[in-house]
């Protein structure tokens, strides 16, 4: 998912991110905490734990691959292994999305079909901001917000979608942890866009039919001059 936000959003994100998140005396790992700001989980299963160096520093920069290759819109497979391959692929996967400017990457998007996410809707500023998402699913939505997305996989495209402005979604860590986070606003509709693709569905699918054939017909055209 690209970075489009406006600078107020996403200053409004980075000080979101930086609220130390409230631990219920009790709470179990990964429990959401309600009023923890944009991310809230319980410390002991945090989401994606990953080194603070800077954004893509000595990582291996993937290309982002394009609309009209089959991994896009296929259901990712299930991560079972974790290892430290997988916590190098998580580390290689945000220097890719930083690199390609964006706030979230899924797998398929590198060409892996597996059930594997990273988000930063800091793009790079607050390293606590860093969220690795395996198996993901959301597990409660509420509210609705229509606005305007784009993808890294169909750069160029836009329109606007409609998303829940809150979401909870439980997933597990490079370690296998598993976790609750609750995300709102563009944080909430990383989260949707990139589990999306981990089923095989793109943006443009909750677009009107004119607009959706709109799109595909203008890559085409790109393809064809070699452009795409």
């Amino acid at each position: 998912m690209p970075d489009k936000s406006t600078r107020s959003e996403r200053v409004t994100a980075a000080a979101k991110d930086k609220v130390t998140p409230h631990v219920a005396p009790h709470a179990q790992p990964g429990s959401v905490v309600p009023g923890a700001g944009t991310a809230s989980v319980v410390p002991s299963a945090t989401p994606g734990a990953a080194p603070s160096a800077g954004p893509g520093a000595g990582r291996k920069i993937y290309a982002v691959v394009k609309y009209g290759d089959a991994i896009l819109e296929k259901p990712s497979s299930l991560i079972t292994k974790f290892d430290t391959e997988l916590e190098e692929l998580t580390e290689d996967m945000f220097a890719s999305m930083y690199a390609a400017q964006g706030v979230g990457l899924a797998a398929p998007q590198i060409g892996k079909g597996i059930r594997l996410a990273v988000v930063d809707v800091t793009g790079g500023k607050n390293p606590e901001a860093k969220i690795v998402l395996i198996n993901p699913e959301v597990v409660h939505a509420e509210g609705e917000k229509r606005e305007e997305e784009g993808c890294l996989s169909i750069p160029g495209f836009r329109g606007y979608v409609i998303r829940p402005q809150f979401v909870t979604v439980k997933a597990q860590n490079a370690k296998g942890e598993t976790f609750e986070i609750r995300g709102e606003d563009l944080l909430a509709r990383a989260f949707c866009h990139e589990i999306d693709h981990l089923n095989g569905i793109l943006f443009i699918q909750h677009l009107s039919m004119l607009k959706r054939d709109l799109i595909r017909r203008k890559i085409k055209k790109l393809r064809k001059l070699g452009e795409w």
